[in-house]
């Protein structure tokens, strides 16, 4: 049943408490089958940095989240070997020197998108999610955006563009369905999003729609959605 828009918004502190409970639970937020991670996985981790936007909210009046409350994505480059052109969360595979998935996530975000680290408030990391397609084992880490600082594409040979998503955008159904990959006789179906965004970027899926979906069903923001909607893979 759709919001109603005459209603009061929850607040971007009730978000934040949320995240935090999640953080504090730690656990998987993404379905991987039940497979085991292979031991020579390669380690990386992601940033999954929410804030307050201060422009541009969205149009959709969610009923679990405020308009103005966004997560930080980027799309990566085209010419890239993996992935190329996916839209996808700040992060890569962790270095000797970091302090873990937390600092290679955080470092990872600076390098991508010029973010100030110290604005960004760590609030955990949850499982590890084993991504078999690249051989790497990635922890999710949940932050909140405290003090912003601008963004940009700092090497446009890795990111085509990085953007700020509305939440409430995410959530919406009209923007949701799944992505099918039909390859020798088997189908593979997972979450999708879809954007409309300036970047002309429209397509969240794969490892990002995964995560999404499985945090947003874990905050308990998920609105229901229409599960038999295939959005083509362009």
């Amino acid at each position: 049943m759709p919001a109603d828009p005459t209603s009061p918004s929850p607040s971007p502190s009730t978000a934040y408490a949320q995240l935090v409970r999640v953080a504090d639970e730690a656990g998987a937020i993404a379905d991987t089958g039940g497979f085991p991670i292979p031991a020579d996985s390669r380690a990386a981790a992601v940033l999954i940095l929410f804030g307050v936007l201060d422009h541009l909210p969205s149009d959709h009046h969610a009923v679990a989240v405020s308009r103005d409350l966004d997560v930080l994505l980027l799309a990566r480059a085209t010419t890239l070997r993996t992935h190329p052109g996916q839209v996808a969360f700040p992060g890569g595979r962790l270095d000797p020197g970091d302090d873990g998935p937390i600092g290679a996530a955080l470092r990872e975000a600076r390098e991508e998108t010029g973010l100030d680290p110290a604005g960004v408030d760590v609030l955990g990391a949850l499982d590890p999610v084993p991504l078999g397609t690249s051989g790497h084992v990635v922890t999710p880490v949940l932050g909140w955006w405290r003090d912003q600082t601008p963004v940009h594409a700092v090497d446009e040979a890795e990111s085509a563009a990085v953007f700020r998503a509305p939440v409430a955008d995410l959530l919406d159904p009209m923007n949701r369905g799944v992505t099918v990959v039909r390859r020798d006789g088997e189908e593979w179906r997972s979450p999708g999003f879809v954007l409309d965004h300036p970047t002309g970027l429209p397509l969240v899926w794969g490892f990002t729609a995964m995560l999404l979906d499985g945090l947003f069903t874990r905050l308990g923001w998920t609105e229901p959605w229409d599960r038999t909607r295939e959005l083509p893979i362009l």
